[in-house]
């Protein structure tokens, strides 16, 4: 069950940035994800760098956390332009209800998404653009995504529960969460 409030704290990102959950100034698009170097969460993550422009200009700012450490996580998120926080013993999980359980990769639903996300980074390895992803990742490989959110008062406007490991929202479902008139003014 998701939160309906979300309590105002400080989180520190993996390359030492402070960001304060819920933002006063902007939306917060909490993205629970796997682990660090997860194949479908990077494929995932990228789309949301392409288009980051457009989701920073209807005042979103993406918090995207991780149950791994921030040592793991530096190794495959230090390009990423979103603020990435490690939450390696699942505090924030809990909190917010985020599930990990085999239907995460069971699912077939998820299959072609984890086939897609393993071939591009195979080939991303193989040109030594990033480093393969871990044999044995810590905290597992069985996380479910989740989605988040929360407006400047601490209200979540909306949350989503995958039921497998490619089940979150796209950019494009984002985008048309975000309350009308919400374009950060210059």
């Amino acid at each position: 069950m998701a939160p309906t409030r979300v309590a105002a704290r400080t989180l520190e990102t993996v390359a030492g940035a402070h960001v304060p959950v819920p933002d006063p100034e902007r939306l917060v698009h909490l993205q629970f994800r796997r682990f660090a170097g997860c194949p479908v969460c990077n494929l995932h993550l990228r789309s949301f760098v392409q288009r980051v422009a457009e989701v920073e200009a209807v005042g979103v700012r993406e918090v995207v956390l991780f149950h791994s450490s921030a040592e793991a996580l530096r190794t495959y998120t230090s390009d990423l332009p979103l603020d990435v926080i490690a939450d390696p013993d699942r505090v924030l999980y809990r909190e917010f209800g985020v599930e990990y359980g085999a239907r995460a990769l069971l699912d077939p639903r998820g299959w072609p998404a984890i086939v897609r996300s393993v071939a591009r980074e195979l080939r991303a390895v193989a040109r030594r653009e990033r480093p393969a992803p871990p044999t044995r990742p810590e905290g597992g490989r069985l996380g479910l995504p989740a989605d988040f959110l929360v407006a400047p008062d601490g209200r979540v406007l909306a949350a989503k529960y995958g039921a497998h490991v490619d089940d979150q929202w796209s950019v494009d479902e984002l985008l048309a969460l975000v309350p009308a008139g919400r374009e950060q003014r210059a």
